[in-house]
């Protein structure tokens, strides 16, 4: 039986496996486990773990700004897809988000992730005519 709890930081290494595991995810700098951990620590109860028992068969990163909520890194383990558990963990997420009054959500896919397109469009999200662009700090020279 798969149980969806919150996620924390003793979930995070196994669910960095999971995701470099996973097609169309692609983890960065920011991905770290100190990064992740402090992503927790600043938006707790926003994410969330599904398990069969010990094993991790899903996970979802969530969280907010204090106006718009993001979900990060949405997989399920290949052997526990098609049973509902991305969409489950999805539902979560938007629901503690929702109790944190954050009433608009947004998500990143990567140009080529054709299946992940496909599940969110199944679940009612719309691709938006947006291009983002990302600046990294870490190789800016300070004066």
């Amino acid at each position: 039986m798969i149980e969806i709890v919150p996620m924390t930081s003793a979930d995070v290494a196994e669910a960095r496996v999971l995701w470099a595991r996973t097609e169309g995810i692609a983890l960065q700098d920011a991905d770290s486990p100190e990064a992740l951990t402090g992503y927790l620590q600043r938006n707790p109860g926003c994410s969330f773990v599904a398990r069969d028992g010990k094993q991790l068969a899903g996970v979802a990163l969530a969280g907010h700004d204090g106006r718009r909520g993001y979900l990060h890194h949405v997989a399920v383990a290949p052997a526990f897809r098609k049973q509902g558990i991305g969409r489950d963990l999805v539902e979560r997420c938007l629901s503690a988000l929702r109790e944190q009054g954050i009433l608009k959500c947004h998500l990143f896919v990567l140009n080529d992730n054709v299946e992940g397109m496909k599940f969110w469009a199944s679940l009612g999200w719309r691709q938006r005519d947006l291009l983002m662009m990302s600046l990294t700090l870490s190789h800016l020279e300070t004066a």
